[in-house]
């Protein structure tokens, strides 16, 4: 039986995040993507080809058994999120950009969350579960990401100032509550996690090292502004963890899958917040390109 934790726990928190997510977007963040298409792409493609490549290659170089190989390719599916914004703003970055592409990747991952667990089960389980594109599982993705999303925005457009108030008190109430969650779900599922937490820890720290560093240098290859690079660095190394232990343990039915981006939803914050820092001071010190 699944349990409390995994059935009701973290949906209710992801819908809490979700929702915070919702309060700080307009229909102009969509929009507002038309308008630097490079960049956009740009991080879009590291989000959706390069990240996934290069954790598919840190899991069969570690050999991570299937469960955890299937979780970490969930996670680097998911968006970014609030988190992801918060830390733009703390390094100096595009806060607008940041929301806009997050908005952008949280609308495309009802489709490409599906589509990355299906690959992942078909290739480390042979194909014994299947996420496809059931009209079911498309449905249950839908509610988990985009209906609280919606209902924030909808808030935000009928009562900005409301929206305003609220806007700090529940993003600092996700960020709890997504820790909180993420700490749970571990302890959870410790007896299974144990025997294999060095190796999965070691792949985390790396995909966040090599995924931070990517997605910052790769928009700056093609001449993406470094406001804009920070952003897509943090878009592409901070993960909406809860998201990929509610599909894992939720939509997929199996909730050893959520121990992987459990593990990386805890050390993420290390590198994270250590790039942060350093692009931070570089921003400080007046020598971002123009």
């Amino acid at each position: 039986m699944t349990s409390p934790i995994f059935s009701v726990v973290l949906p209710a928190v992801l819908a809490i995040v979700m929702f915070g997510l919702g309060l700080s977007l307009t229909l102009a963040d969509f929009a507002r993507v038309a308008t630097v298409p490079r960049a956009v792409v740009v991080t879009l493609l590291c989000q959706l080809l390069l990240l996934p490549a290069v954790c598919f290659g840190l899991v069969l170089l570690f050999g991570l058994e299937t469960d955890l190989a299937i979780g970490m390719m969930l996670l680097v599916a998911s968006p970014g999120g609030i988190t992801a914004s918060v830390l733009t703003h703390l390094a100096g970055g595009d806060v607008a950009f940041s929301v806009s592409v997050t908005a952008v990747n949280s609308v495309l991952a009802v489709v490409t969350l599906p589509v990355v667990a299906t690959v992942a089960i078909g290739y480390f389980a042979g194909g014994g579960a299947s996420v496809g594109l059931q009209w079911d599982k498309l449905a249950q993705v839908f509610a988990l990401v985009l209906v609280p999303v919606g209902l924030g925005m909808v808030v935000r457009a009928r009562a900005a100032a409301f929206a305003d108030r609220m806007e700090r008190p529940v993003r600092i109430a996700s960020v709890v509550a997504l820790t909180l969650a993420i700490l749970a779900a571990v302890l959870q599922q410790v007896d299974e996690l144990l025997p294999n937490l060095a190796a999965v820890g070691v792949v985390c720290l790396l995909l966040s090292v090599l995924s931070l560093s990517l997605g910052y240098a790769v928009p700056r290859l093609v001449r993406v502004s470094h406001r804009q690079a920070i952003a897509s660095s943090m878009e592409i190394g901070v993960h909406n963890a809860v998201l990929a232990i509610t599909v894992a343990a939720t939509v997929l039915g199996n909730p050893a899958a959520a121990m992987a981006p459990a593990v990386y939803g805890l050390l993420m914050h290390l590198p994270a917040g250590a790039f942060a820092w350093a692009l931070s001071r570089r921003s400080v010190r007046g020598a971002q390109p123009a």
